[in-house]
């Protein structure tokens, strides 16, 4: 037992002492803007950004004419060595041995123009615009989400971290206490029964003081995973001052709540961009229904000899009119797709609006719930100490058995573990309310 308890000490020390040199301060605000910066889908989102932007601009192109140039060169030799040949007038006529050489040249531009296409090209330009917004919103509640995620894990270490220093003190209490016993023990002031009993006590702790080394070292890797660190380095965490970061929905109702989501969700804002998109869909699959028409223009020039070019010059102009008359159906699989796509994108909006009230709802219960039981740990924490401290002197003078005392420790270090782990539940709380509400930053 004594071997364990220097190695656990021994460990517990080089853990100490060997972070104080290398030690990195990572507060809430430093990690949120790491994982900001760091996170690959964040940085997947904000590349993908620039192909909507493109699809706008695209959009604006197609009110635009086309303009196309080109030219070409030719060259053609013929050698003849004497034949027999057919005239134009289908009569043989030998012909002499001869050879020609020919070059020719042209030049041409142009291009065309929408004129009318059924109102598609405005349809196309507000969905993509409306594309491009709603990835922006998608965007920014992505931040959100990640804010959210970077808090809750930043919490969940530093409840480990308190609850490893609660146990690093029960171990060592419990280490002192086995000593002391056992010199009562041979002092013959009490039963050996109470030194097998705090053997056992000391084991337990030593077995919860690894437990909660361990639970701490993951939920740092968990955390430095996140943010894209190295997990080899070491970090101190800051466990105060996360009060000032909140917002006080106490006094609102859910009605209000649920009415500043809906205000503020860039979940629900891109939707109901979406829903437009598919709206501007119909329109461009209903413009096949209606005659379309176009103009198109051209210049060229062409000549035997490079220096004849632009002696010749060749202007056309043209109208298109096309009147759709039966496409196979097509159009009418278009607009039918096309009104498939709103109905179920509208559900989508309302299955939407149904989860944030359902959210909003829970986490004020789960909120309300948090604040009360942190009011009752604390509550739990003094009445445990009054306990604890009563029994002991109550023990001293043989009038509360060991077994009792041992209870009363007990339970003052679950008070202590309840309340670590209601305050920091709270807080995440706090987080995940603010995130629901849209107004997390």
């Amino acid at each position: 037992m004594k071997r364990q308890s220097a190695i656990i000490f021994i460990a517990t020390c080089l853990l100490i002492t060997g972070g104080i040199f290398a030690q990195k301060k990572l507060s809430l605000n430093d990690a949120i803007t790491i994982a900001l910066n760091r996170n690959t889908n964040m940085i997947k989102t904000e590349n993908s950004l620039a192909t909507y932007e493109a699809g706008v601009k695209n959009a604006y192109g197609n009110f635009l004419p086309n303009l196309s140039a080109g030219g070409s060169w030719g060259w053609q030799r013929t050698d003849d060595d004497g034949s027999a040949q057919l005239d134009y007038l289908g009569e043989e006529k030998a012909t002499s041995s001869a050879q020609k050489e020919s070059h020719s040249y042209s030049l041409s531009a142009g291009g065309s123009v929408t004129l009318f296409d059924g109102l598609a090209s405005f349809a196309n330009l507000n969905q993509k615009k409306n594309n491009y917004e709603a990835a922006k919103l998608d965007l920014e509640k992505l931040k959100q989400d990640i804010i959210y995620q970077t808090a809750s894990y930043y919490f969940t270490v530093i409840s480990y971290d308190k609850l490893l220093k609660y146990q690093e003190e029960n171990y060592k209490y419990n280490v002192s206490q086995l000593d002391k016993i056992r010199e009562m023990k041979e002092l013959k002031m009490i039963p050996v029964s109470d030194v097998y009993s705090q053997e056992v006590q000391t084991a337990n702790s030593e077995s919860a003081l690894l437990q909660a080394q361990n639970n701490y070292e993951k939920a740092k890797i968990t955390l430095l995973n996140f943010l894209s660190l190295d997990i080899a380095d070491l970090y101190i965490f800051e466990s105060e001052g996360f009060e000032k970061d909140f917002i006080n929905y106490s006094g609102e109702s859910f009605e209000q709540l649920s009415a500043a989501a809906f205000a503020n969700r860039k979940d629900y804002q891109s939707q109901k961009l979406k829903l437009e998109g598919t709206n501007d869909q119909l329109t461009i699959a209903s413009a096949d229904y209606l005659p379309s028409l176009s103009g198109s223009y051209k210049f060229s020039t062409s000549a035997l000899n490079l220096g004849d070019l632009f002696n010749r010059r060749v202007y056309n102009l043209g109208l298109s009119l096309n009147v759709p008359i039966f496409s196979r159906w097509s159009t009418d699989y278009a607009v039918e797709s096309a009104e498939v796509q709103i109905k179920n994108t509208n559900e989508e909006l309302l299955n939407l609006e149904r989860s944030i009230k359902s959210e909003v709802k829970n986490v004020m219960l789960d909120l309300q719930t948090a604040k009360k039981q942190v009011e009752v740990t604390q509550k739990a924490i003094l009445s445990a100490q009054e306990s604890w401290k009563i029994k002991k002197e109550s023990y001293e003078l043989g009038n509360v058995t060991f077994i009792e005392l041992q209870q009363s420790y007990s339970d003052l270090l679950q008070a202590q573990n309840n309340n670590v782990q209601a305050l920091y539940n709270y807080y995440t709380k706090n987080y995940e309310l603010m995130n629901v509400l849209g107004v997390i930053q």
